[in-house]
């Protein structure tokens, strides 16, 4: 059930810190506030929290993260080409924003090596102690 529940978490985990990271950027750009970056990146926090309840679960979304932010790292053409083929339309919510065509999904996040420290954090919370592993545990 936890290795299910890191699977399904992925999807959003993934898109919700690029749609974060883009939205700060552009507030960045914009010499401006940037609410709904502040909103993903709160969103991924809640989603990690909750997964590092389970190790399965932690492990599941986190090893995936680390290997997208490594081949982000070690060859940004091939994770490029791999972005693109992702599918981006539907998944977003509304007002959140989009990938350009020229930049696929997970681009900027993976460049800013957010995956790999989302996943780092994940697969860590896993590999501690049952009782310091998440503030979730009780």
């Amino acid at each position: 059930m936890g290795a299910a529940a890191g699977l399904a978490a992925l999807v959003p985990v993934y898109y919700l810190t690029e749609a974060g990271a883009k939205a700060l950027r552009m507030g960045t750009a914009a010499a401006g506030p940037a609410p709904a970056g502040l909103a993903c990146l709160a969103a991924v926090a809640v989603l990690v929290a909750v997964l590092t309840v389970w190790p399965a679960a932690a492990l599941t979304c986190g090893v995936p993260l680390i290997s997208a932010g490594a081949l982000f790292a070690l060859d940004t053409e091939a994770a490029l080409g791999m972005a693109a083929t992702l599918p981006w339309s539907g998944v977003l919510w509304h007002g959140l924003p989009a990938a350009e065509l020229a930049e696929p999904p997970g681009t900027l996040a993976g460049l800013t090596g957010l995956y790999t420290l989302i996943g780092a954090l994940l697969v860590l919370s896993a590999l501690l102690p049952r009782r310091l592993r998440s503030i979730l545990s009780g």
